[in-house]
C-alpha cells in the first residue's frame, strides 16, 4: 500500500445532520463553561499527584458525556433530536455515540449520527502529553466521527474540584490516516514500517470486530501513541502553558517530578532553587513569590512525613 499525505474530509453541507454536527463541535469547544461536578479531592500529597489520572480519568470522561447531554439546548435548540442523546459505550470504538437510546439496546447502527473517541488528559501527568493509544483503522471511522481530548486538573492543583480546559478536536478518520502516514513516512525509521490493515471494516463496529491497524514491527510499543505523531504538537504547547492557580501547568509538573524522583530533602531544595532561576525568565515577581510560597509549604509537609515514617 502506498501512503501519501492524507487529506481531511469533513461532512458535506448537504448532509441532513450538518447543522447538528457544527453545533456539537461548538459545544465541545465550550465544554469548560458547561462542565460541573460534585467531586472534590482533598489530601493529595506531592508524591501521589501523578496517580490522579488513573484514579479519576474515567470519571472525568463520564462527566463530560453528562455535560454534553445537559447542554442539549445548545446543540438541539429546536427539539429536532429529542430521541437522541450522547451514550458512553465500553470496549469498542468510538467511546461515545450520538444516537437513539433504543438503537444501543438493539445494536442497530442506522440511527447513529456521529461518534466521539473521548479521552481525558490529566495536565499534571508525568509524560506532559496525552498517553492514550489510537490504533483504529481509518475505515472504522465515519466521516463525522471525532477524536476529542479533554485536558483537566484540580481547581487548587493538589485539591479541589476537577476543572476542564478547551479540548482538542480532530476528525477521527483523518487522525487514523495521519497516524499511519507518520508511521510509514515521517518518522524515518530503519525498521519495517509496514502496517497490517484489517479487512471488511465498517464504521460503528461491534465489540468482537477486528478494527485495529497493526505494525509489522514495533519494538518500542509506540504505534498508536496519538501525541507522538506530531498531529497535536501546537495544541500541547498551548495547553502546557495553561495557568493553574496562576502558574503554568508545565512548571507545576517540573516541581512535582522533584518529589516523585527524589527522596533526599537537600536534593529537592537544590533542584527547587534551579527551578526558581528558570521561572524568573517566565513569571512576574508576584507570581514567583506566590508559587514558591506554596512550594515551601509542601516541602515542610514532605519533611514532616519523612520524619514520621
Amino acid at each position: 500500500m502506498t501512503y501519501s499525505e492524507p487529506q481531511k474530509i469533513l461532512p458535506s453541507e448537504k448532509w441532513e445532520h450538518f447543522e447538528l454536527y457544527q453545533k456539537v463541535r461548538e459545544v465541545l469547544l465550550s465544554l469548560p463553561t458547561h462542565f460541573s461536578t460534585a467531586i472534590r479531592i482533598e489530601g493529595i500529597s506531592a508524591m501521589d499527584i501523578f496517580a490522579l489520572n488513573s484514579a479519576l480519568g474515567t470519571t472525568i470522561e463520564n462527566h463530560v458525556v453528562d455535560t454534553l447531554n445537559r447542554a442539549r439546548t445548545s446543540w438541539d435548540s429546536q427539539g429536532k433530536y429529542q430521541l437522541y442523546r450522547f451514550i458512553r459505550q465500553a470496549q469498542t470504538f468510538p467511546d461515545v455515540l450520538l444516537t437513539k437510546t433504543s438503537s444501543v439496546e438493539t445494536g442497530s447502527r442506522e440511527d447513529i449520527i456521529l461518534g466521539i473517541e473521548l479521552k481525558g488528559w490529566y495536565l499534571l501527568s508525568k509524560e506532559g502529553e496525552p498517553s492514550f493509544r489510537f490504533q483504529v483503522t481509518p475505515a472504522a471511522c465515519a466521516i463525522p466521527d471525532l477524536v476529542v481530548v479533554v485536558p483537566w486538573g484540580l481547581s487548587n492543583v493538589i485539591s479541589g474540584s476537577p476543572q476542564i480546559f478547551t479540548p482538542y478536536i480532530e476528525s477521527a478518520r483523518y487522525a487514523a490516516e495521519y497516524r499511519n502516514y507518520w508511521w510509514k513516512l515521517l518518522r524515518e525509521s530503519k525498521i519495517d514500517t509496514g502496517i497490517i490493515t484489517p479487512k471488511i471494516v465498517e464504521p460503528y463496529p461491534k465489540k468482537s470486530d477486528r478494527i485495529s491497524d497493526i505494525p509489522q514491527s514495533d519494538q518500542g510499543g509506540n504505534f498508536g501513541r496519538f501525541s507522538r505523531s506530531g498531529i497535536m504538537d501546537d495544541y500541547i504547547k498551548r495547553v502546557n502553558a495553561q495557568l493553574l492557580c496562576g502558574i503554568r501547568a508545565d512548571h507545576w509538573r517540573d516541581f512535582f517530578k522533584l518529589f516523585h524522583d527524589q527522596t533526599d530533602y537537600e536534593i529537592v531544595q537544590r533542584k527547587i532553587s534551579q527551578l526558581k532561576k528558570k521561572f524568573t525568565n517566565n513569571l512576574t515577581i508576584t507570581e514567583i513569590d506566590h508559587f514558591f510560597e506554596g512550594l515551601w509549604q509542601l516541602i515542610e509537609k514532605y519533611v514532616t512525613n519523612s520524619k514520621d515514617n
